[in-house]
């Protein structure tokens, strides 16, 4: 258990690391900002490419996950060749008082720095949305373990 906990611990710090920015950038690579031929330059080619409507879905996993993840995704328009989303679903079982003591608690009414907006969706478990950090919480069915960020461009 300690282990499990420890490793949660040190792979929340990685994640934490980038988050000194404005949005949130994710091992260099910054939504609304970065090219594909960054993202491919710094990890190398992806272990597949797809194409969902107007975006090319770089998505890096098995033995091609980068470090602390087992799956990550970089969403690139296809037409501007711009990263505009990146979802990284982590390898440690990091915890939703584990997200709040690091990110922030719920916003009070009319509040919206350091805190996240509680946002649901149907039949599928609630998620943390930090808007000006541009990150996006989503947890597993149980609703208390993270089973991906979503890295975006922060709203201003």
């Amino acid at each position: 258990m300690m282990a499990a906990s420890m490793r949660s611990t040190i792979f929340l710090c990685l994640l934490l690391l980038p988050a000194a920015a404005a949005a949130k950038p994710w091992n260099g690579i910054d939504p609304g900002t970065t090219v594909r031929a960054d993202v491919v330059k710094k990890f190398g080619l992806p272990s597949k490419v797809t194409v969902v409507g107007a975006h090319e879905v770089l998505t890096y996993l098995k033995e091609k996950a980068i470090k602390g993840t087992v799956q990550s995704q970089f969403r690139v328009e296809k037409e501007s060749g711009v990263v505009n989303r990146i979802d990284v679903f982590p390898e440690p079982i990091i915890v939703r008082e584990d997200i709040e003591k690091s990110y922030g608690a719920a916003c009070a009414p009319g509040e919206t720095d350091g805190c996240y907006l509680l946002r649901t969706q149907e039949k599928k478990p609630p998620y943390f949305l930090y808007a000006k950090l541009g990150l996006a919480i989503f947890f597993r069915e149980d609703a208390k373990t993270v089973q991906s960020f979503a890295f975006l461009p922060a709203k201003k």
